[in-house]
């Protein structure tokens, strides 16, 4: 499934509050480009001197912005440029993409579970199904373990409805359900509410460190 990535000016464009708010801007220490915190990631150097993310983006000191990217995360740990950001020598763990990785699926699951909380979340396919006749969604739900052919017909229904909806489609079924309160989904629909910016931001990252077809 299709993760939609949009860039900053249909962000801005699509979201009339969002166009009002600053841009918050800061330089990837992998390629020198200066980018919209949604596009980045930010890590701090905790205690022992080592590197951890910052998901939220809420942790005391000062940060180290590289881009949403496994490529941009992986160049600046082999060529030291947190040590260089930093200003002295740090720690870098092993496997610090994936460690990234496994923190943005928390972070996209436990925002999930939030908007089913507050009954934003429609789950199953009838439930799905209703949702998308009601109003235009803001994402649709598909386990990446699921059947093809209730996907598809989901599929057909959005193009028809609403055209081009973005699809989370990265997460297993087991997954998905504990997030949500159930033994497995396999389909639902995020159909709007307060999670929906903070959930795209996390998706939108969350692709970078992915293979194209998550």
């Amino acid at each position: 499934m299709t993760q939609l990535t949009p860039t900053r000016r249909n962000r801005r464009l699509s979201n009339p509050k969002a166009a009002t708010q600053a841009i918050r801007e800061k330089r990837c220490i992998a390629s020198g480009e200066v980018k919209d915190e949604a596009e980045l990631i930010r890590l701090v150097i905790g205690p022992g001197d080592e590197v951890f993310p910052d998901i939220a983006a809420k942790l005391p000191g000062r940060g180290i912005w590289v881009s949403a990217d496994r490529t941009a995360v992986e160049t600046a740990a082999r060529k030291g440029l947190f040590n260089r950001s930093a200003g002295r020598a740090v720690k870098v763990p092993d496997g610090l993409a994936d460690m990234i990785e496994a923190q943005l699926t928390a972070r996209a699951l436990s925002l999930l579970g939030l908007a089913r909380r507050a009954g934003e979340v429609a789950l199953g396919f009838d439930a799905a199904r209703i949702a998308l006749k009601a109003g235009r969604p803001a994402w649709r739900i598909e386990a990446i373990d699921g059947a093809e052919d209730g996907r598809t017909k989901l599929d057909r229904l959005t193009q028809a409805a609403w055209g081009d909806i973005p699809v989370a489609g990265g997460f297993t079924a087991e997954q998905l359900g504990e997030a949500l309160g159930r033994g497995s989904v396999v389909h639902g629909v995020l159909t709007g509410g307060s999670q929906v910016r903070a959930f795209g931001v996390t998706m939108g990252k969350l692709q970078g460190f992915r293979p194209p077809a998550s």
